[in-house]
């Protein structure tokens, strides 16, 4: 039993007592105001993560420590819950770093509580230059049902998202099967039509990867295949809000017309979380990490190679660009990514829900992380 006290973000001058139970919410009382306290939010939910602190998902297998220092520096920016992402690779190699993740996982379930599952990025994506970005167009190829069953077998059922393009004509056949099977499909790095992005959300297509990145330079007015994922009421959008990806009146758009089904991601790569500098890697090749987080081509500042920041960073990026609000926010990095993938903690701060929680505090004009809380232990203690 465990007893965290706080004020409501966005709930007016309200102070709670919540009290953790088994992992869950199990009360939460009002008490007296208290200005010093603070503020308690639901962890946040990153549905898009290819590495951090110089660990990639996408080179080998990663070790069990590996597992727990990623775990450990992505809650230390607030991440109770998040989906390592595997990108386009050869089949044998997928199958390999499924299997090889899934043998060091196994020993590390205080690691396995914060994986939501794995997304999987590919293959089976546009090879057009532009939408296919950084993918190995040796890799791209058409979907393939038996083939993904295989890497699930080898994931052990956890790959819980998968990105592709619908231009393939297998595509309907693979979504529909996919989505029957419970895995989410999301529409991304792809140059369909309109026909071919209107009958992939008929199939089960459930939302767009990075809606507006992963795309060609130049683009006709109309149609094209942003407008097209824009319109289809049924789609969410995940965004890259670091500032960088999406220009602020594009986020704004997206906000506007997704409403409630738009979620931020980080897409982090992994040099996020590094000291700025000069970087060798395997995809991009010689890169830069600017001081304000920006990563980009060595030599070519306009050239941008990867995401760089946590969603905590870019959560802040959005509040202080004036797209909307803290609690607007976290609502969009914790809550609504939950509710997209069906997760219980899309009940947030309520009463049975998972106890993911963060203390947050504005402190020398902004926002900070105090403490964060995976089914009520704080971090510290829940991985030593």
């Amino acid at each position: 039993m465990r007893v965290i006290q706080g004020n409501l973000l966005g709930g007016g001058n309200r102070s709670v007592e919540i009290t953790v139970a088994d992992g869950l919410i199990k009360e939460i009382v009002a008490i007296e105001y208290d200005s010093s306290l603070s503020y308690i939010t639901p962890g946040l939910v990153d549905l898009q993560v290819n590495g951090y602190m110089n660990i990639d998902f996408n080179n080998e297998p990663l070790s069990p420590e590996e597992w727990r220092t990623i775990t450990r520096e992505l809650s230390k920016n607030g991440v109770t819950t998040f989906y390592p992402t595997i990108i386009t690779n050869s089949i044998i190699n997928l199958q390999r770093i499924f299997e090889g993740n899934l043998e060091s996982l196994k020993k590390e379930p205080d690691v396995l509580k914060y994986i939501g599952g794995f997304h999987l990025e590919g293959p089976y994506l546009s090879d057009e230059d532009g939408p296919r970005g950084a993918h190995d167009r040796e890799f791209i190829k058409k979907p393939d049902w038996e083939e993904f069953k295989l890497l699930q077998q080898k994931a052990e059922g956890l790959i819980k998202i998968i990105t592709l393009s619908p231009e393939w004509e297998e595509s309907e056949a693979f979504i529909q099967n996919a989505a029957k099977s419970g895995v989410k499909v999301a529409i991304g790095h792809t140059a369909s039509t309109t026909d071919q992005i209107k009958k992939a959300v008929q199939s089960g297509a459930t939302f767009s990867t990075h809606l507006g990145n992963g795309a060609h330079l130049q683009l006709p007015r109309h149609p094209n295949y942003i407008w097209d994922q824009l319109a289809e009421e049924k789609l969410w959008a995940t965004v890259i809000a670091d500032g960088y990806h999406l220009p602020e009146n594009v986020l704004r758009v997206i906000k506007e017309v997704k409403k409630d089904k738009m979620v931020l991601i980080s897409d982090s790569v992994a040099l996020a979380g590094m000291p700025a500098g000069d970087y060798q890697t395997a995809v991009g090749g010689e890169v830069t990490l600017t001081q304000e987080g920006r990563l980009h081509l060595k030599g070519n500042p306009a050239l941008l190679a990867g995401a760089a920041q946590s969603l905590w960073e870019s959560i802040q990026q959005y509040v202080d660009n004036g797209i909307g609000s803290m609690i607007d926010a976290i609502r969009r990095g914790s809550v609504l990514p939950s509710d997209l993938m069906g997760l219980p903690q899309k009940e947030g701060l309520s009463i049975g829900a998972p106890a993911d929680l963060l203390k947050i505090r504005v402190d020398d004009g902004g926002w900070k992380i105090e403490s964060v809380y995976k089914y009520g232990e704080r971090v510290s203690s829940c991985l030593p």
